[in-house]
């Protein structure tokens, strides 16, 4: 049996524009967890003090772990992103949506903390993706 993924926005909730309220997936094939992704590059170093930098880091972060095992942001249907500042949140969704291009988009969940254990760290995003066997 394919792998099938189908995205809802029943007509009893709200019809976000950047998000889909429920993620349904019918699959024998791979669930793929990734864990939150901050702004660190791959020599382990904060490439930036700047959210919309950090934000671009760590979506480039999620685009290397999904090919990683063969995915793209395609087969992604769950983000959780966490971040400090309420007020950074249009410029998350701005450049998310440079990557989650097409398709369907994952349903998606935002939280606001006080802060993470690296200083100078801005925001974290993980992800759940579905992969065929």
């Amino acid at each position: 049996m394919p792998t099938k993924k189908r995205c809802l926005n029943p007509d009893d909730l709200n019809k976000p524009a950047v998000y889909s309220q429920v993620v349904e997936v019918t699959t024998p094939g791979r669930l793929v967890f990734i864990a939150g992704q901050t702004a660190i590059d791959r020599d382990g170093k904060l490439v930036s003090r700047d959210f919309r930098a950090q934000s671009v880091q760590v979506f480039d972060n999620l685009k290397a772990a999904l090919a990683a095992v063969g995915a793209d942001f395609n087969d992604v249907v769950k983000l959780n992103s966490y971040i400090i500042e309420p007020e950074h949140q249009p410029i998350l969704r701005e450049v998310r949506a440079n990557y989650m291009k097409g398709g369907t988009l994952p349903a998606s969940t935002s939280l606001c903390v006080r802060g993470f254990p690296r200083d100078g760290v801005l925001l974290e995003v993980e992800a759940i993706a579905v992969l065929p066997e």
